[in-house]
């Protein structure tokens, strides 16, 4: 059963989910919350001069999990830092996986997974800064 999101947070989910960039590279997100989440992407058009997926699109799509994940669990949250190893090239649709490794009172860090079919082809690790909101009186 899927738990249900407080509306304030899933306006925040969805919105990112639709975020401009994001339908510009035709991402989809195929699942997020409680600190994971699962985002697809096609590479059709972005690839580089040897006709695999450029390194910015894969990067963009395990940013666009990372993104989700981190603000899944409540509190808005930014990157602070990431960054991502390529593996192997790729091709054709990518799926990236992210999950919460760690978690802590002002900060976070997120594992991504990136893959076509079974092979892996880059691994990426985001630390989130969580946004302090002022309390309200």
């Amino acid at each position: 059963m899927k738990k249900e999101l407080p509306a304030e947070l899933e306006a925040r989910l969805e919105s990112m989910k639709v975020a401009p960039y994001a339908l510009h590279l035709n991402m989809e997100t195929v699942s997020v919350g409680d600190g994971e989440s699962v985002v697809r992407m096609p590479t059709d058009g972005m690839t580089n001069a040897l006709g695999t997926a450029h390194g910015g699109a894969i990067f963009s799509l395990a940013d666009q999990a990372f993104a989700l994940a981190a603000n899944s669990r409540g509190e808005p949250q930014v990157a602070l830092t990431a960054n991502i190893s390529y593996l192997r090239p790729g091709k054709g649709d990518l799926e990236a996986t992210a999950r919460k490794v760690s978690d802590n009172r002002s900060t976070s860090v997120y594992e991504v997974i990136v893959r076509q079919g079974d092979e892996v082809v880059a691994v990426f690790q985001g630390i989130g800064y969580k946004l302090r909101r002022p309390e309200k009186k």
